[in-house]
């Protein structure tokens, strides 16, 4: 085989290989999205204004307050929000980081894909050096078993050899308190049920605030309708607003902020 004709395979199969993933500015931008190989810029980052949060004052105070420490250089925790559904913990997380920079903080959303834990290693080694903070956000993470992933994220909380690096800490959010499945019975290890729970429990323990959202009364999500309402002058009706919530058979932030938007919507306005 002649030289040119190595040239042409080495050529062939440079088209062939995907192009190099496009890395953004770590520092250019509010919010990014981790791909696996390389950060992207979201393309929009407009959350919802924390103060519009209500119900859950006592999680939004710890949220914001931890990451204004973050924000500023100084000791924060990573963070698990877990409980109920449509209770606002994704939301919490972007609001708090979007009212951190409007104090001021240099501070960055990274959404980390569920299915990408297992490349978290290389996103720290992408923002370690960056001059700036990160919200490391995974959103509704759940293990259906201690597995690689799960133990891969326990390393990287408890301070392991690929430890998330000082200006990035892990917000999580979970339907499920332990983040893995409960199902003892599945696990080979269940005739010691003790150390299965010892086991489940040991990643959730690793996070530093962890915070229950639970379902609310009639009484909170009358209070949140008419927060949203206010704040958008939106006439609405009480009883209209159970209704609605009776069709979608629960009552949560999420469904009174849809029924915001539907008021919008009648009023001819938008949100």
């Amino acid at each position: 085989m002649t030289d040119t004709d190595l040239a042409r395979i080495a050529a062939a199969l440079e088209r062939l290989a995907p192009p190099p993933a496009i890395q953004a500015d770590a520092q250019a931008h509010a919010a990014y999205v981790w791909r696996g190989d390389g950060l992207a810029a979201a393309r929009a980052f407009d959350p919802m204004p924390i103060a519009l949060l209500t119900g859950v004052d006592l999680q939004k105070r710890a949220v914001l307050e931890n990451t204004r420490r973050l924000a500023a250089g100084n000791a924060a925790h990573d963070v698990l929000l877990w409980g109920a559904r449509g209770m606002g913990k994704s939301a919490m997380v972007k609001s708090a980081v979007g009212a951190v920079r409007g104090e001021g903080g240099d501070i960055a959303l990274v959404e980390v894909p569920e299915d990408r834990v297992a490349s978290l290693p290389g996103l720290f080694a992408a923002i370690a050096d960056v001059p700036r903070a990160f919200a490391i956000f995974i959103d509704d993470l759940g293990f259906d078993d201690n597995g690689g992933e799960a133990r891969l994220l326990r390393s990287v909380l408890e301070g392991g050899a690929e430890a998330r690096p000082a200006n990035a800490r892990i917000h999580v959010t979970s339907n499920r308190r332990h983040i893995v499945a409960r199902a003892m019975e599945e696990q080979q290890s269940a005739i010691n049920p003790r150390d299965v729970i010892d086991d489940r429990m040991a990643l959730a323990d690793r996070f530093g605030l962890s915070l229950g959202f639970h379902n609310c009364d009639q009484d909170a999500y009358l209070a949140m309708v008419e927060t949203y309402a206010r704040i958008h002058d939106l006439p609405y009706d009480p009883a209209d607003a159970l209704l609605w919530s009776q069709q979608r058979g629960s009552r949560s932030g999420r469904v009174a902020w849809h029924y915001a938007n539907e008021l919008a919507g009648r009023a001819g306005k938008r949100l």
